[in-house]
């Protein structure tokens, strides 16, 4: 029986760690939570902060895994890539998962490989900030470079929007620094990728819905892309220089793009399976390809199977619901009888606030559908939403910034 590591134990890691359990992995956690939901599941707990390089390689020594995985978390592949390290894993290098995390290391080695990326400025602190502000073009995005779900994410139209927006991103970087781009227009796309020795495998294009400015958070997701065959296959060679142009030899990988007027650029890069469910349940929906026991295989230095084994439609939309306190949620079991639904998840309890839509963790809920087309899966899902009624009651506590 092998044995297989896996950083968290949130509900992000827990299809990760099912299908660990699942394939007959004996498997450990690390979390820094005691009583994260996703403990139970595993063989072995430690106490160890994802975040924690150090603590990570001292509670992989303790486990001996044959592999190291986390599962659509950015941060965490430093530990991975540490670990993998001290104890002569398969996996990522620490130099290839600085650049995978970092957003500033990342778009510089974007273009000293001449991949196409957008304009950009970088700011360590505000001093360095009152230094390059003046270089900036408008409209452009500013966000942390050490962070992931659109989390101080933020459209600056002009240098006052650009003032008044830099602590907004700036204190949600861990390290303090941010990235400031120029603001790219056009479709938005992901590329789900596995490398293994032969090669770099292009296992899907999603289209991206996303609330569109000032946060850009992802609202919907949907397989095959629907842009053509000419644009899909510029959207592959740019997400292979990527992945390539980062180091990246064995693993998944979730390459972010925008198809510009002057072709696609790269948003940015994650060394690890993409998060939305996109990997967990669409990729495996439209091509067959299961993504999560693939990463698992490949962490333990095997050659897992990535061939297709069909094309069909598969589509997640999220619910977009008016800020308030959630009062009463129906319809869901109706919801879920409709043909095509594979999913409907809601993530908020009733009574909790429902805030405006910054980041990726403000959303209720979501359903996920399979059909013969991308166009239907989506469709399906509009169903479900509109057939779910969701009553949300208006409160008087303040809204969170935006």
């Amino acid at each position: 029986m092998k044995k297989i590591m896996v950083l968290g134990a949130s509900i992000l890691q827990v299809p990760m760690l099912q299908k660990a359990k699942d394939l007959g992995f004996y498997v450990g956690v690390a979390d820094f939570n005691p009583k994260a939901i996703g403990i139970p599941i595993a063989d072995e707990f430690y106490e160890a902060s994802t975040f924690d390089p150090p603590a990570i390689v001292e509670a992989a020594k303790q486990f001996r895994p044959d592999g190291v995985v986390t599962l659509a978390t950015d941060i965490p592949m430093r530990s991975v890539a540490a670990a993998c390290e001290a104890l002569g894993l398969p996996g990522i290098s620490p130099k290839t998962a600085l650049l995978a995390t970092d957003k500033a290391e990342m778009i510089r080695a974007l273009t000293d490989a001449n991949v196409p990326c957008p304009k950009y400025v970088v700011a360590n602190d505000r001093d360095e900030f009152e230094r390059v502000k003046g270089s900036v073009a408008y409209p452009a995005i500013m966000k942390p470079t050490d962070q992931s779900g659109s989390r101080g994410v933020v459209l600056v139209r002009s240098l006052e929007e650009l003032d008044a927006s830099y602590d907004y991103s700036q204190t949600e970087s861990r390290g303090g620094a941010v990235v400031i781009e120029e603001f790219m227009e056009g479709p938005e796309t992901s590329v789900e990728v596995m490398v293994l020795d032969d090669g770099v495998h292009i296992l899907a294009i999603t289209d991206k819905l996303t609330t569109g400015a000032p946060h850009f958070v992802e609202m919907g997701h949907s397989q095959p892309c629907r842009l053509g065959d000419a644009t899909c296959a510029a959207i592959r060679d740019v997400a292979t220089r990527a992945v390539q142009a980062l180091g990246i030899k064995r693993g998944p990988a979730h390459v972010e793009i925008i198809v510009t007027a002057e072709g696609p650029k790269i948003v940015e890069l994650g060394a690890r399976m993409g998060g939305d469910c996109i990997t967990t349940h669409l990729v495996p929906l439209s091509t067959g390809i299961d993504m999560t026991e693939a990463t698992l295989r490949v962490a333990c230095g095997e050659e897992p199977d990535v061939a297709p084994k069909f094309q069909k439609g598969a589509a997640i939309r999220y619910f977009d619901v008016p800020v308030g306190v959630l009062d009463s949620i129906s319809g869901v079991d109706e919801a879920r009888a409709i043909p095509g639904v594979r999913q409907i998840s809601i993530v908020k309890e009733i009574g909790e606030r429902i805030g405006e839509i910054c980041g990726s963790g403000d959303r209720l809920g979501f359903v996920i559908a399979q059909a013969k087309t991308a166009d239907e899966a989506i469709s399906i899902c509009e169903k479900a939403i509109a057939a779910i009624k969701v009553v949300v009651r208006p409160d008087k506590t303040e809204e969170r910034p935006k």
